[in-house]
This record gives C-alpha cells, sequence and structure tokens, in this order.
C-alpha cells in the first residue's frame, strides 16, 4: 500500500447525515446523499441578476461543488492526458479563489470525450476535504488546503479502471471515507480513515463496471449508519466501521444512478424503481415501478414524491406509498446533473446549461422559470446558505436572490 501522511488531527469526524451539519451541502447529492437541501431557501425567478458570480475554473471537470461554512470547494484535471489533479477552494459570498492545489495524477487518466478524471464529487467531514479522482487518487486537505495524506488506489490496484472512465464519488460516515472503486477486471469497495489515509477495511465487489456512488442510511435506535452499495447485482449494506455486510438486496440494480434514502426507505433504481425498508439485518420490499425509470440523474425523493428523469429529458412523479406514476413534464434537453429539491421546488440543468425551476402540484409539475448560462453541464449542484452553486467546464457559478 502507498500512501503519504503528512499530518494527522485528533478532531473527531462528523456523519454524514448529522443534523448539526447545519447549512453546509458536504458530498454528492448533499449531507445525506439524498439531493435534498433541507431549510434552504433558493431563487425561483432565474435571471441575469439571479447570477452572483461566475469564476474561472482550471482544466475540465464534472464534479459537482461541496460547501462547507463560507468556502466551496470542486476538482478538475489538466494536461494533455489530465494527469494534472486540481482542488479548488473558493470564498462562497465572493467567489474569489481563497486556494488551489494541484498533483499527479498517479492511476490511469483516460477516459471517454464526455468525461474527464475529475468526475467524482468531493467529501468533506468539516474538518478536511477529500478529493477523489478517475485516476483512483483520493487526496485529503485540511480546510486551508494542507495535505494531510495521499492515497495512490489506481497505482495500488492498476486493473481497476475501465476505458470510459470511473465516476464514483466517496461519503464520509463517522471517521470513514467510503469509496467504491469497481471494473470488469478488478473491483472492491474500502473504508478509509478521516485522519490517517489508513485502509479500515477492504470487499471485494462485483466485477463489472459500476458508476454509481455510495449512499447512507442514516441511524436509528437500533442499527449505526450504513454505507449503501449499488452494483448490476443489487444493493449490499455495509457497517461503515468495519466492513461487514449487514444485508443484501439481490434483485439487481443500475450501474449510473444511485440509490436515495427517504424516512426510512430506500428507492432503488432498480427494474424501474424498487422500495425497500430495512429493519436490522433484513429488508422488506415495498412496491416495484417499471413506469418510473431513471437514466443518469439519480431519483430524488421529498414529501411523499419519488422523481426521476429519464433519457428524453421528461421528469416523472411517483407516489412513493405505491410506486404510482402521477404526472409527467417534458423538459428541454438531456440531463446528465441530479436535480436537487429545496423550499418545495426542484432545481434541474441540462447538458447544454439551461437551469429550470419546477414546482410539484398535486397533479403535475410547471415550469416556474429557466435560465439558459450557455455552458455545459453535467455535474450535480449543491445549495449552502441560500446559494444554489454549479459548475460547468469552464466556471463555477453561484445563483442567489439579489442583495
Amino acid at each position: 500500500m502507498k500512501r503519504i501522511i503528512l499530518g494527522t488531527s485528533v478532531l473527531a469526524a462528523l456523519a454524514a447525515c448529522d443534523s448539526s451539519f447545519g447549512a453546509d451541502w458536504r458530498q454528492f447529492r448533499g449531507n445525506a446523499a439524498n439531493s435534498v437541501a433541507v431549510g434552504e431557501s433558493l431563487p425561483t425567478e432565474l435571471s441575469g441578476e439571479t447570477i452572483a458570480w461566475k469564476t474561472p475554473l482550471p482544466g475540465r471537470g464534472l464534479s459537482g461543488p461541496i460547501i462547507v461554512g463560507d468556502k466551496v470547494f470542486v476538482s478538475s484535471s489538466s494536461g494533455y492526458g489530465q494527469d494534472r489533479l486540481h482542488v479548488v477552494c473558493v470564498n462562497a459570498d465572493s467567489g474569489e479563489q481563497v486556494w488551489q492545489r494541484q498533483f499527479d495524477a498517479t492511476g490511469r487518466t483516460m477516459t471517454h470525450d464526455k468525461m474527464c478524471n475529475a468526475t467524482p464529487t468531493m467529501a468533506s467531514d468539516g474538518e478536511r476535504v477529500y478529493a477523489f479522482f478517475s485516476s483512483n487518487d483520493l487526496i485529503c486537505l485540511d480546510m486551508q488546503g494542507k495535505l494531510q495524506w495521499f492515497r495512490g488506489l489506481g497505482s495500488e490496484f492498476p486493473n481497476a479502471s475501465n476505458s470510459l472512465g470511473m465516476s464514483s464519488s466517496p461519503v464520509v460516515i463517522g471517521s470513514t471515507v467510503v469509496v467504491q472503486v469497481e471494473s470488469d477486471a478488478e473491483a472492491f469497495a474500502c473504508g478509509v480513515d478521516t485522519v490517517s489515509g489508513e485502509t479500515k477495511w477492504q470487499i471485494e465487489r462485483p466485477r463489472a463496471a459500476n458508476w454509481t456512488s455510495p449512499s447512507v442510511l442514516p441511524a436509528t435506535n437500533d442499527q449505526p449508519a450504513l454505507a449503501l452499495l449499488q452494483s448490476s447485482k443489487g444493493l449490499t449494506a455495509v457497517d461503515p466501521e468495519t466492513g461487514k455486510i449487514v444485508w443484501n438486496f439481490e434483485k439487481g440494480a443500475s450501474t449510473i444512478p444511485s440509490a436515495t434514502v427517504s424516512d426510512g426507505a430506500i428507492v432503488i433504481p432498480s427494474n424501474g424503481l424498487t422500495a425497500i425498508r430495512p429493519s436490522g439485518e433484513k429488508f422488506e420490499e415495498l412496491w416495484n415501478s417499471a413506469g418510473l425509470s431513471p437514466a443518469t440523474p439519480s431519483p430524488v425523493v421529498i414529501d411523499g414524491m419519488a422523481y426521476v428523469m429519464n433519457n428524453a429529458g421528461v421528469l416523472s412523479a411517483g407516489n412513493t406509498s405505491t410506486g404510482e406514476r402521477v404526472w409527467q413534464l417534458r423538459l428541454k434537453g438531456s440531463f446528465s446533473s441530479t436535480p436537487i429539491a429545496a423550499g418545495g421546488y426542484i432545481y434541474a440543468f441540462n447538458e447544454s446549461g439551461t437551469a429550470f425551476v419546477v414546482k410539484p402540484e398535486a397533479d403535475k409539475g410547471v415550469v416556474i422559470s429557466e435560465l439558459d448560462l450557455a455552458e455545459t453541464i453535467l455535474c450535480s449542484p449543491g445549495a449552502s446558505n441560500g446559494g444554489l452553486y454549479v459548475r460547468s467546464d469552464q466556471h463555477l457559478i453561484k445563483l442567489a436572490n439579489p442583495k
């Protein structure tokens, strides 16, 4: 195992689903990995006046922004071979760059033209940030940009890659960074200690190309928080401290959109959508709906409704009690990014850079406003303290109500 440890801290890491995170947005699809911005009031009438700032970024990137306090973090990759790795910190209020750090990739950097090395979204425990790349390099920095440790998983496991590129984003649960590294040749998931960078556990995974990201099942009175690992074989619940497998859903699942947790139930992109409710080391299947079938974006579940986007840019809403599809709304363009829900609205960005604000009603969805940002957007946005953050290949953009 190759690793560089330059410094440590004895500060305890916070759980990814802890409500004490406040308005932060600390990982892919938010603190609870469910794309819901709790308590946020975002602009609903989008226009040029709602563009608070627009900051240029180095290289390319599909990774979404994460927000911790007054800092926004995003990763990029540059160079002909995408072998230069960037971690950028930007002030959330002004959009000015606070710091930037650069590293050399140790693993395979080849990706599909639509993707790039900086595809996975970063994660944070509030004390440190963790940047993961398609090259399977995992980098830990403190909030001031000082390197804490570097794991070159791409050099440790050189067969764990594919010609299209890797895109799984890590999650932080307690004192563990959970990472999926899955390909046809080699596939595993591991839990890495947030402070030391040491591997706590590693488990074999199905050998198949997989672009999903871990989800988080929050702790209950009789069960600690669990990491949910999805693959073509199904969904596996894992103890993030030990790597122990708690249960397996074995009816297959998508290898692109990831599962979502809401009110103790898990909505899985499996044969359309399948909802299960875990209890201890078992689970109950609640329903399956072939009519709710997500494409690239992951499902968003809130207020008793599951929202999915298909390949044609159609947003569908389904009842989470029955799985019945309630309404459909066709939006313009194709979508790679997962929408987010905030304040009773759905915010979605298509690949050509148009932002949509959708108001869900009882029997239909209504487009309240839209704004053409005129740049390719493939990342999933983040939200914090009244700001909606999204990145294109060239820029990090903040949308907010004018002051």
